[in-house]
């Protein structure tokens, strides 16, 4: 084949090679506008792993590569006059000159024809003389912009300003981010060495503190040596220097643009490197994408039959891997974009949230890393706590007013559609149980109602009878009487989604018959399909608020260790916090603060009949997923703070189910980052929920700062024992066992103990 590479980086130099190796007869020729000595960045990482691929697909670039590069195991982090060094990281420097000169000479060897100082303008003046055309021209591609309306571009400007210097200083010991505090704001750089000479040196800050400094006014010279005063103290005398000779004034500092193409490919030209989607500097992403793009695409233009396969199979499948990298580098780069609501956190725990930032580094995953450093942050997490050294995060015990739980695992409240008008059954006594016998810090009972009208389904458990009291003070009794788990009732009115079938039936359906009146805070059904509230009134509001307090006295008089008032999932109270449900023209309606008016009203009122040593907590919905149409997770930090105001003493963060129009972004802890910016930026105790299943979750949700509790779930449906279990594989003997299940307790360790040998093996 006749291969044109429009762009001399290290995608169309890696490409051509991958291609000369597989078939030396293709004619492969790469263009490139600089001259074969020009660069504009400093150094380039690359993983353990991207280094393995490379030396499958060419052993002689890889070990011409590896001969020059500078090698690190360790990530430093200094911040509040601190330094927190954690190892077992495994990456790699070199200069990006350097590599280009490699790739270069590689490709020179296998007979690519490398042509420099060459523009072009266009790839369809080029199409009909070569069999493919590779776009490899960069972020700003002009190949990209040329089939625009065909690869439908999506460009995303990331708000951080950046700009790539290098400094003789040596960082040789360890990959290092340092935090400066300035007169003008927070200023930190990322910092890598490349040579036995140079590292990379990348400062970085906020557009607001970048505008404080006055550095769009700054030329050049002026910023690099504002950038040396800020960080002198590690400079060592040093100076920084700038590489990017064609660039003037603050035309230095940049923006980094998230781009991921719908489309890869048009006919014979396709896209490749940052062409086709960018990878975050912060995660090392963007020559190992280019790298592997490049190999992938050789393999399949040998592999499938047509060159229409190759391009699609290509598109299918890196796409899926771009866009998991892009959803590691977007967490990373969202956390420098919202730093500063995590630099007044502890050394240890500020080092750990920057460490698995991305999501791609777990908690035991550190611990294969560096066992030392992870137990030495676990150890400060208890101690802080009042907790036991040795000990992971979800086993640190955790106050609320004079509630103390043993640990930070939370059962989440889950329906179960099996009591009788109200009145839970032996079921919930069982299923309950079972779980506050699971070692669970803290049970939640799901969703009870005020009233008859304020359950979801026929079959939810309320607060509102004689039997109801007695059925729930029986298994509070049995609780505490047998377990350290302390029960929460969580209270709750169904609003415009009552009256529908059980969940195992059609969710959300109205009841084939014998459905009741619904009310919510406009007349405004949950779907077509369901039948229209009523706009409640103020007397059945005032009535509905003094069901809540009886259901509240209810609980108190149960024994209850917490209440909480369910204020999320479009449920009554819920229905006047969204906009997509409130669209009353009163008080009660328009800007949040009247939109927060009733549901503070009903919490004010509970908490004056609940005892004051219990503590209180409120569920909301932290995103409507309907963009500014409804809650945002922003304007969820100031309902957060509103219900704090009145007494709420944590913050169950929940998401969405307020409006059928909701656009969840689903996956892994996908709601903890509400939890998160709750409890960092309005400094509130908080719950993350919302598919966390494994112990590493919770634990790096703990460490991390992102939540101070985590919810539960469907593990618990599925393991009552999941807490104890857990604890056994951990090797958490602390946790204590109802003492008739000692003996399986004891089998179960020795197991684990197996089980850790036989890898050990």
């Amino acid at each position: 084949m006749k291969i044109l590479c429009l762009g001399g980086g290290p995608a169309g130099l890696y490409f051509a090679i991958s291609m000369k190796l597989r078939d030396p007869s293709h004619e492969v020729t790469v263009m490139e506008r600089n001259r074969a000595n020009d660069t504009f960045g400093w150094g380039v990482v690359l993983s353990d792993d991207a280094l393995s691929k490379m030396q499958v697909n060419d052993p002689k670039s890889t070990n011409a590569i590896r001969d020059h590069f500078a090698y690190w195991d360790d990530i430093a982090v200094v911040h509040n006059g601190q330094r927190n060094v954690s190892g077992g990281h495994g990456f790699a420097g070199i200069g990006r000159k350097q590599m280009l000169i490699l790739l270069q000479a590689r490709a020179r060897e296998l007979e690519v024809d490398l042509q420099f100082q060459t523009e072009f303008k266009s790839a369809e003046e080029y199409r009909k003389e070569y069999d493919i055309v590779v776009a490899t021209d960069g972020i700003n591609s002009i190949v990209r912009q040329e089939y625009e309306d065909i690869f439908k571009p999506d460009i995303d400007m990331r708000k951080c300003k950046f700009v790539w210097l290098g400094t003789h200083q040596r960082f040789d010991d360890a990959f290092t981010f340092i935090f400066e505090k300035t007169e003008h704001g927070w200023v930190w750089a990322h910092i890598y060495q490349f040579d036995d000479k140079t590292a990379t040196f990348i400062v970085e800050c906020l557009p607001e503190t970048w505008d404080r400094w006055g550095f769009e006014d700054m030329s050049k010279e002026e910023t690099v040596e504002t950038c040396r005063k800020i960080f002198e103290a590690h400079l060592g005398g040093h100076d920084l220097m700038s590489n990017a000779a064609h660039l003037r004034g603050s035309a230095v500092w940049m923006q980094f643009p998230r781009v991921i193409c719908d489309t890869w490919y048009h006919e014979n030209v396709v896209l490749m490197g940052d062409a086709a989607a960018t990878g975050h500097f912060s995660i090392g992403s963007g020559s190992r994408l280019a790298f592997d793009s490049a190999i992938a695409l050789a393999d399949y233009l040998h592999s499938e039959p047509t060159l229409e396969q190759a391009f699609q199979r290509y598109q299918d499948e890196r796409r899926v891997e771009v866009l998991r990298t892009q959803s590691a580098a977007r967490n990373s780069l969202e956390w420098f974009e919202e730093v500063e609501r995590y630099l007044d956190m502890p050394p240890p725990q500020f080092a750990y949230s920057l460490l698995t930032r991305s999501q791609r580094i777990s908690h035991e995953n550190l611990r294969l890393r560096d066992p030392k450093w992870l137990r030495s942050a676990e150890d400060w997490f208890q101690m802080q706590a009042g907790g036991k050294p040795g000990r992971t995060p979800m086993f640190a015990p955790f106050k609320l007013r004079e509630m103390e739980l043993v640990n930070r695992v939370v059962v989440s409240p889950m329906a179960q559609y099996k009591a009788v008008d109200g009145c839970p059954t032996d079921w919930h006594f069982a299923h309950y149980a079972e779980r506050a016998k699971g070692g669970a810090g803290l049970v939640y009972i799901e969703m009870t109602c005020v009233s008859p009208e304020g359950r979801i389904t026929p079959g939810c458990p309320g607060l509102y009878a004689p039997e109801h009291e007695k059925a729930w003070t029986r298994l509070v009794d049995f609780a505490h009487a047998e377990t350290q788990a302390k029960l929460c009732m969580q209270i709750g009115h169904s609003g415009r989604k009552g009256s529908t079938q059980l969940g195992w039936e059609t969710m959300d359906a109205p009841l084939k018959d014998g459905n009741w009146d619904l009310v919510s805070a406009s007349p405004i059904p949950w779907s077509p399909d369901n039948a229209t509230p009523r706009e409640i009134t103020r007397a059945e509001m005032d009535k509905v608020r003094d069901e809540f307090v009886a259901s509240t006295e209810m609980a108190a008089r149960c024994g209850f260790d917490m209440v909480e008032l369910h204020a999320a999932h479009g449920y009554l109270i819920s229905s006047f916090i969204s906009p997509k449900s409130n669209i009353r023209t009163d008080e009660y309606g328009g800007s949040l603060e009247n939109r927060m008016r009733y549901p503070l009203e009903v919490f004010r009122a509970m908490r004056t009949v609940w005892p004051s040593e219990k503590p209180m907590s409120v569920r909301i919905s932290a995103n409507d997923w309907v963009g500014d149409e409804g809650v945002t997770p922003e304007e969820a930090v100031n309902i957060a703070r509103m219900f704090s105001e009145a007494g709420a003493d944590i913050i169950d963060v929940s998401a969405g189910q307020t409006s059928i129009d909701g656009r969840p972004v689903y996956g892994r802890m996908f709601q903890t980052p509400f939890s998160d910016r709750i409890r960092n930026e309005a400094g509130i105790k908080t719950m993350a929920v919302g598919n966390v299943f494994e112990t590493d979750h919770v634990n790096s949700i703990l460490m991390a700062g992102r939540a101070d509790l985590v919810c539960l779930a469907r593990p618990h449906l599925a393991n009552p024992y999941w807490t104890l279990h857990a604890a056994t594989q951990l090797g958490d003997e602390a946790t204590q066992w109802p003492l008739p299940y000692l003996p399986g307790r004891d089998q179960a360790r020795r197991l684990a103990e197996r089980e850790q040998e036989a890898i050990r093996v």
